[in-house]
């Protein structure tokens, strides 16, 4: 039972770890190399990881146009993202202007001799073997590339979090101590009473017999 429980709890944390990582905000420093749209199916095995349709478009279609953002970071490596509304679905951004982004993001273009460096906020993964994309949020211009980007939002979220976890679990490590263990040592004092009784009445049947 030791091990189930710490399977279950190492399984608990690293899921929400996992939903935590793909949900929050993330910030990438680069400079937008190409942008362009391209037809993607929705009905495929990571059809979980597309947003589900456009706002104010038809929510039967299994295929539509998707923006995409390609760039090239900092250090070198090349980060393609996608842009596509989020509207009122999970996760929460409240993204309904792809299109405007899709307009800067193509204002914003260059190329590596004369470089206009931008912070790409997105959210999401970039996986290769499934054709996952994170989502752009929005892109602005930056002077530095070196700008130092400080995670005020994710500090903020996970710190309240945190504080929040911790609260429901000292409300049920004493709801446990007033209620459930009391409970649970009389059960186990029942049990050993019983015992004992039980133990008594066969010791006098066993004597019974010996005579």
């Amino acid at each position: 039972m030791v091990y189930v429980k710490w399977a279950f709890i190492l399984l608990f944390w690293g899921l929400l770890g996992a939903v935590l990582h793909y949900t929050l905000p993330q910030r990438d420093i680069g400079r937008i190399t190409d942008t362009y749209e391209k037809r993607v199916d929705l009905d495929g095995e990571n059809s979980l990881f597309w947003a589900q349709h456009d706002i104010g478009g038809s929510t039967t279609v299994t295929g539509r146009d998707v923006f995409f953002i390609q760039s090239r970071l900092k250090n070198g490596k090349v980060m393609v993202y996608r842009n596509e509304d989020t509207g009122w679905s999970w996760p929460p951004y409240f993204k309904v202007n792809s299109s405007n982004l899709q307009a800067e993001a193509s204002d914003l273009k260059s190329t590596a001799e004369n470089p206009k460096w931008v912070v790409i906020r997105h959210y999401g993964w970039r996986n290769e073997f499934i054709s996952i994309f994170p989502n752009a949020v929005s892109v602005r211009p930056i002077a530095d590339p070196d700008t130092r980007l400080i995670p005020w939002f994710n500090i903020v979220f996970l710190t309240v979090l945190a504080a929040l976890f911790w609260a429901i679990w000292v409300r049920w490590r004493r709801f446990r101590q007033a209620r459930i263990d009391p409970v649970l040592e009389d059960i186990g004092d029942s049990m050993e009473a019983t015992g004992d009784a039980i133990a008594e009445k066969s010791g006098r049947f066993r004597r019974w017999l010996g005579r």
